[in-house]
């Protein structure tokens, strides 16, 4: 019986181990996480959603308190069109993020920065260019684009000496998908290195409408990589969304994926950047505990636990010192939301918005709990402690585990 460690990933001539963990934000998948995984052989991400935030976390920087201050005079006001992010901050905050992730760096694998491209930020295409020409002058392995369908966004780096040297790819949900990126994108004769097919069973926004269960990860993979054959394209498809157990990963390696990415089970990693009271949430949670809602700004459905703080919170949108999704005009859809309650509620107490939520603030401060379908499951994966709480797990444990079980088997902690 197989394992997913007699399989590599290959990139021109180097190998893998054929295992991607997920870029989750705001800082979910820390550079701890990435690290580890890149130190045992595989690829590991870091998110940039939010990075000046990050900065402040990791170095004492003050990206966000100096924006707060610059723009204060605007905090009452509904019209955020004047809020824009300083590129230069932006491009150095990037900077040291994925500078000090890529010193620290060892072992055979890489790592990969997840780049949003709904994360607008009142500029879509300068903000965009900044996070992705930064992360590629810092040394960054690779670059996934995902949350959009990035059709212009090689066009933005296509003059940055790294394009072609560093690993640049793209999430899709279907065939069609990578078909128009891949159209779109002849005329700078520059292939993705690999393409992650993400199914409905994922984590976070979902590339699918509220009829997500009518569709099949497999069903969809099968379809990429025949598509892959039929162009006579050598680009590796990787696997994602709802890939629980080594096993699950062997099935998808059999049927031509190249590698499987992962994340569900790294939420309860030691590594992992969720609060250590949260990861208890992640370990209680039934099935029942898991939903898809419309409440992102972004308009795409998005998987989480419905007993996530933000749900029905009517905090003030906090623009003035984040504001990642304000469009190219200012506007966000919880902004709409929230200035709706504000009018039936002028004394400005007791707002609920239920809608919408102000996707910025609670992520930043893991009020959001977004998760993976299998969430549920992770209970499963670990022991329980005597004061009733749940066993966190090293991320080489659940690592390990993907790499060399067998027959759906889960190894628990000792």
């Amino acid at each position: 019986m197989k394992r997913v460690d007699d399989f590599r990933l290959k990139f021109g001539k180097k190998e893998y181990v054929p295992i991607m963990v997920g870029g989750m934000g705001v800082d979910i998948s820390t550079a701890e996480l990435a690290l580890e995984t890149a130190r045992l052989g595989g690829i590991g991400h870091i998110s940039d959603a939010m990075v000046p935030d990050v900065s402040d976390r990791r170095f004492d920087t003050s990206f966000v308190k100096d924006k707060t201050r610059f723009y204060k005079a605007n905090i009452d006001n509904a019209d955020k069109s004047i809020i824009k992010f300083d590129l230069g901050v932006l491009a150095e905050a990037t900077r040291r993020h994925v500078e000090a992730t890529m010193h620290a760096k060892t072992g055979e694998g890489l790592v990969f920065v997840n780049c949003m491209e709904k994360l607008t930020m009142n500029g879509p295409r300068e903000t965009l260019q900044v996070r992705m020409a930064s992360a590629l002058d810092a040394g960054i392995d690779g670059i996934t684009l995902s949350a959009g369908l990035h059709l212009g966004s090689f066009g933005l780096i296509a003059d940055h000496p790294r394009f072609r040297d560093a690993k640049l790819g793209i999430i899709v949900s279907s065939v069609r998908a990578l078909q128009l990126f891949l159209r779109k994108n002849a005329r700078l004769d520059r292939k993705p290195d690999y393409v992650i097919v993400e199914g409905p069973l994922a984590g976070g926004h979902l590339g699918f409408g509220l009829d997500w269960a009518q569709y099949d990860l497999a069903t969809i993979v099968a379809e990429v990589v025949q598509f892959m054959k039929t162009e006579q394209l050598d680009i590796p498809v990787i696997a994602a969304g709802g890939i629980f157990t080594g096993s699950d990963a062997v099935s998808f390696l059999e049927a031509g994926s190249s590698a499987v990415q992962v994340a569900t089970r790294f939420t309860v990693a030691n590594e992992c950047g969720l609060p250590a009271d949260v990861k208890q949430d992640y370990f209680i949670a039934s099935e029942e505990d898991i939903v898809v809602n419309t409440i992102s700004p972004t308009g795409y459905p998005m998987r989480m636990l419905k007993s996530s703080p933000a749900i029905g919170s009517g905090i003030r949108p906090g623009c003035e010192s984040y504001g990642y999704l304000l469009d190219g005009n200012g506007n966000c859809a919880y902004i709409t939301a929230y200035n709706r309650e504000l009018a039936l509620h002028p004394d400005g107490k007791n707002i609920v918005v239920m809608d919408k939520t102000c996707l910025c603030t609670h992520m930043r401060n893991f009020k959001l709990w977004t998760c993976g379908h299998t969430t549920y499951r992770l209970k499963d994966t670990t022991r329980r402690l005597p004061d009733g709480s749940y066993q966190t797990l090293s991320a080489e444990h659940i690592f390990k585990d993907y790499q060399f079980s067998v027959d759906q088997k889960v190894a628990l902690p000792v």
